[in-house]
């Protein structure tokens, strides 16, 4: 896939496919959209162009409020990738830019700059300032600019609307699996095995340490979780702790820490990948390091019982 992070390096071709968006966490919903998208572009014989932005627009105009990602750029160009995407434009998203009107963003990042043929959109698409643009927009300026414009139906599972929002509030609440079934794929997230405190070592139960390869990336509500662990593009299973050790520690920061099953290679400095695929229980207070280890054999059992059915 071509990454463009430019107008200026984009070839203009009227006979290209667009689409339009944050992607926030690429759902199934959104994976819906790029599915039209290539379908539209095999009918046409052209080009496809997914047009998204970075930072997370909502971290711009809502004054810096702190935007926790359901992807990253990396995780989000990559999926694009996965999916069959030719090319995507990567708006570096600032004041200045949420500025624009949607005619004026439309005419000059795709009429005058990319190209287009068509358009598809997801069911609620809303773009530039003050998301001011709609399908109504867009079918106006594509009979002025003869292009098409296709609106893709939302999706639902369970009778639930499948949308970035419910995806964070499922996180948020640590119901990973929920959260993956909206995505289509388990929740997860990056990182490097770092040095810690090597307690974990003492309590029989080794962690790896992992700082996020993104700081802004969303982390699930605090507790203990059942996790694929992927390194040196091997999958292991095990056991996450999203936490504050309060049994050990007062200074409330939150560590990422993962005990791999039957694993003992030395991965410091490690990229790693972290696989959410269900919650076990909430973070607790012990009262000794001996209640505390008795409480993870418990987990473990209560992992290796999630893995078995998944293998099973």
């Amino acid at each position: 896939m071509n990454v463009f992070d430019s107008l200026s390096e984009v070839k203009k071709d009227k006979n290209t496919v667009v689409t339009i968006g944050t992607f926030d966490g690429i759902h199934l919903g959104h994976k819906k959209i790029i599915e039209k998208v290539i379908e539209k572009t095999s009918g046409y014989g052209g080009r496809n162009f997914v047009v998204t932005f970075d930072p997370h627009p909502r971290s711009v105009v809502s004054n810096g409020k702190d935007i926790k990602l359901l992807n990253t750029l990396e995780e989000k160009l990559n999926i694009l990738s996965n999916f069959g995407i030719q090319n995507t434009l990567v708006i570096k998203f600032t004041k200045e830019f949420s500025q624009l009107s949607s005619e004026e963003f439309f005419k000059k990042y795709i009429i005058d700059g990319i190209g287009i043929k068509e358009v598809v959109i997801g069911y609620d698409h809303h773009f530039g300032k003050g998301r001011g643009g709609d399908k109504n927009t867009l079918d106006e300026m594509g009979i002025e600019f003869n292009f098409n414009v296709t609106s893709v139906d939302a999706v639902s599972i369970d009778g639930t609307t499948v949308s970035s929002t419910k995806i964070r509030n499922a996180l948020n609440e640590g119901n990973v699996k929920q959260a993956s079934m909206l995505l289509g794929r388990y929740y997860s997230f990056s990182g490097k095995v770092i040095k810690g405190d090597q307690r974990g070592r003492l309590l029989g139960f080794p962690t790896a340490n992992i700082k996020l390869d993104d700081e802004n990336k969303l982390l699930p509500l605090i507790g203990i979780y059942a996790v694929e662990f992927i390194v040196n593009s091997q999958k292991h299973f095990g056991l996450m702790s999203i936490g504050k050790r309060p049994t050990f520690y007062n200074d409330g920061s939150v560590t990422t820490e993962v005990y791999i099953f039957d694993f003992n290679d030395d991965i410091y400095d490690k990229s790693v990948t972290v696989n959410l695929v269900d919650r076990i229980r909430g973070e607790e207070k012990y009262s000794s390091a001996e209640k505390l280890i008795e409480q993870m054999n418990k987990d473990k059992e209560a992992g290796l019982e999630i893995f078995n059915k998944l293998v099973g």
